[in-house]
């Protein structure tokens, strides 16, 4: 297809009962692609061609401009076989060609037309033709095959077709969703494909209740979208409905007034999109009475069960008002408000109920009943891990405070998991933690043991804040080393996608912890202290080095997902730092390093001093002045007893950055060395000299890093 001709645009329409809100996002956009990726790949669209993917509750549509009513024809040159195969000695076909040439379905004459051209040392009989391009029907056809095959569907259904003589043997379809019809118009012109049972035409349906007509008779691919606004009430597009969704939500805040703003949720604002046709938001309220409810309870259950935008005020405090966005757009809204209020507001009764109940017993109260819920078969129960937890908790606190701390640390831990217990966790499981805080806080608990009862979860997810206090990181490292070191040490590690302990966000919470925190903590003692904890429970003898590899392993993806580049991460982490609030430091040491102009040389020759010491398991660092004959080998011993003893000085006081640029100085010596001094002398003790002077050199320059995996 020529990129600069111009053709009609394609439009495509499934429309189907009401598709999973959760999925029909990612749905709209891989049914659009794919349709388009398939045209183009046939030469019927080009990389110019613009789509535009629709999604709406009960449509998956594409539009796509410039759509050829033909490809193109394609030459084709087949290769046939070697001509000393194919022709005999007088040029004429052999029995093999003419059994080849019978398979594509020509003659033998037809040899006198073939191609002769190189293939390697030999020469070859190539068959040219011309393939007809295929038709938009032909090409769509496979193209609305292959994207319905491909779509993410979260869940297939089964259902019956209605009997139809025209389509013998067609008794049921799998899809996501019983579809109903099926438009595809090249410019105003039906294309005559099939899908799902359904034949192409122009008619679709716009809103249940509101079209104002039914069907919606398109008139071309290009006015799609108009005549769904305009006769049949709906927006197509998902994005274009969300952003109006977005709109009205804002101006109904505004018309609230006092600073009020809908709460951000980018996963509610999409499922509502995926929910409503015609969007139209009302403002409803509730009763100031539940505000005496923790607002994050009244917040989840409008969210999560109604769907509803909770409204907030200047100081991001819940009010008794929130907004509904409704399908329809009646004369008088009352009736829809209404309903609403009367919907939410048993579900309110329900999350004051509960904490109303839960108050009336302490955290202390219920850990007895830890006890009687299985956390897993071969690591018991709550009631038991709670005690591993306290244990770690205690230990970490020892090392980060005083005693005082470790006691908080003590009591927070004890007390984390009892809201697991309550009436209202029960009924919100997202509430974990954040309700043990508040229920900590009504026992008259410090707010720093409430906060670690909170923050012990945290980070929950990629981003999210970290604890606040050093009570809620002491906790908040136990809970995770608990659950890292229990899992491995019964052997149960995650593979693949496969990780239903989410023990790699545990591990990600443990670095961001000790590194974001710069805590004085070293992780081969954490894992000490963890496994240590677990006794005799954990039964796997590798545990230790798998968990050490595994954090670190998470820990080199962070980096790298931060901007650095393999190279520094290897060379940091190569020499597996015991204390990750380092890491950063060394990371920024090892990138100024390599900025400078003797790095290439050093880390070249900081490579091949690895080699030689690989090969010779019998040296030491350690070098009798006196065997150093060579004038090359005496100025660098020399250089090394000035520069050395900087560079140890300036890594003990954490400056690695001045560290390494000190021992950039020792480039020429190091040079010069090479050039001038044979290691691998044949008198044994100056061999060992020398071994020993280059294994005290490669000892002083790995410090930081290990500088040879920077060599190209």
């Amino acid at each position: 297809m020529n990129a600069t001709s111009s053709h009609p645009s394609l439009l495509v329409e499934l429309f189907v009962e009401e598709l999973p809100p959760k999925a029909l996002k990612k749905l709209g956009d891989a049914f659009a692609g794919v349709l388009r990726d398939q045209l183009v790949a046939q030469g019927l669209a080009s990389g110019a061609s613009v789509l535009t993917a629709y999604a709406s509750p009960r449509r998956l549509a594409a539009h796509l401009t410039n759509v050829a009513p033909r490809a193109a024809d394609k030459a084709v040159s087949q290769k046939l076989m070697p001509v000393s195969v194919g022709l005999d000695a007088a040029g004429q076909p052999t029995p093999a060609l003419a059994k080849k040439l019978a398979a594509l379905g020509l003659v033998a004459s037809a040899a006198a037309g073939l191609r002769r051209a190189p293939d390697g040392k030999a020469e070859a009989l190539f068959h040219d033709s011309t393939v007809a391009g295929a038709t938009l029907a032909e090409g769509l056809q496979k193209a609305l095959a292959e994207a319905i095959a491909k779509l993410p569907i979260p869940k297939v259904m089964s259902y019956q077709l209605e009997a139809r003589c025209e389509l013998p043997g067609w008794s049921s379809v799998s899809f996501v969703r019983p579809a109903h019809g099926l438009v595809a118009l090249h410019g105003a012109e039906v294309v005559p494909v099939t899908a799902l049972g359904l034949e192409a035409g122009r008619d679709t349906h716009g809103h249940r209740f509101e079209a104002a007509v039914d069907p919606v008779v398109l008139r071309d691919a290009d006015h799609y979208a108009l005549q769904l606004e305009e006769e049949g009430a709906v927006i197509a597009g998902f994005e274009a409905r969300r952003a109006e969704i977005a709109r009205q939500l804002a101006a109904a805040a505004l018309a609230v007034g006092n600073g009020c703003e809908p709460i951000r949720d980018d996963a509610l604002l999409d499922e509502v999109t995926a929910l409503v046709e015609r969007p139209n938001v009302l403002t409803c309220s509730f009763e100031q009475e539940f505000l005496g409810v923790p607002q994050e309870c009244l917040i989840l259950t409008m969210k999560a069960n109604q769907k509803y935008f909770p409204l907030l005020d200047a100081h991001g405090r819940l009010t008794h008002r929130f907004l509904v966005v409704s399908n329809i757009r009646p004369d008088d809204a009352s009736a829809v408000t209404g309903g609403n209020e009367r919907v939410v507001r048993p579900r309110l009764a329900d999350a004051k109920f509960f904490f109303d109940q839960d108050r009336k017993k302490t955290l202390e109260s219920r850990l007895p009943l830890l006890d009687k819920v299985v956390y897993h078969n071969k690591l018991g129960t709550q009631g038991e891990r709670v005690q591993r937890v306290v244990a770690i908790a205690k230990a970490i606190a020892a090392q980060l405070g005083d005693s005082a701390l470790a006691a908080q640390a003590e009591q927070a831990a004890r007390l984390a998991k009892t809201d697991l217990v309550t009436d209202m966790v029960g009924e919100f499981p997202e509430l974990q933690g954040t309700m043990g805080r508040y229920y900590a806080l009504n026992d008259g608990l410090s707010t720093a043991v409430a906060d670690a009862i909170e923050d012990h979860y945290k980070p929950r997810f990629a981003g999210d804040e970290l604890p606040r206090g050093p009570v809620g990181l002491a906790v908040a490292l136990a809970d995770k080393l608990e659950t890292l070191a229990g899992m491995f040490g019964i052997g149960n590690l995650p593979t693949g996608d496969r990780d239903p302990f989410a023990l790699r966000r545990h591990a990600l919470g443990v670095v961001r912890m000790l590194i974001e925190r710069d805590l004085p903590l070293e992780l081969p003692a954490l894992i000490d202290i963890a496994l240590g904890a677990m006794g005799p429970l954990a039964t796997d003898a590798n545990a230790r080095t798998q968990l050490l590899d595994f954090i670190q392993d998470r820990l080199a993806g962070s980096l790298r997902e931060q901007g650095a580049s393999a190279q520094e991460v290897d060379a940091v982490l190569g020499q597996r730092p015991p204390r990750l609030a380092e890491v950063p430091r060394l990371l920024a040491a090892v990138r100024a390093f390599a900025r400078l102009p003797e790095a290439p040389a050093l880390a070249a020759a900081n490579k091949r001093i690895g080699n030689i010491l690989k090969k010779s398991p019998e040296a030491d660092a350690h070098v009798t002045e006196g065997l150093l004959r060579e004038p090359a080998e005496q100025a660098l011993y020399q250089a090394m007893q000035q520069v050395v003893p900087q560079a140890d000085a300036q890594f003990a006081a954490g400056d690695y950055t001045a560290s390494l640029q000190t021992l950039a100085a020792l480039r020429a010596p190091v040079d010069a060395f090479f050039d001038g001094v044979m290691v691998n002398a044949d008198e044994a003790d100056l061999r060992l000299n020398r071994l020993g002077l280059l294994a005290a050199l490669h000892r002083a320059m790995n410090r930081v890093a290990l500088l040879e995996r920077l060599a190209a």
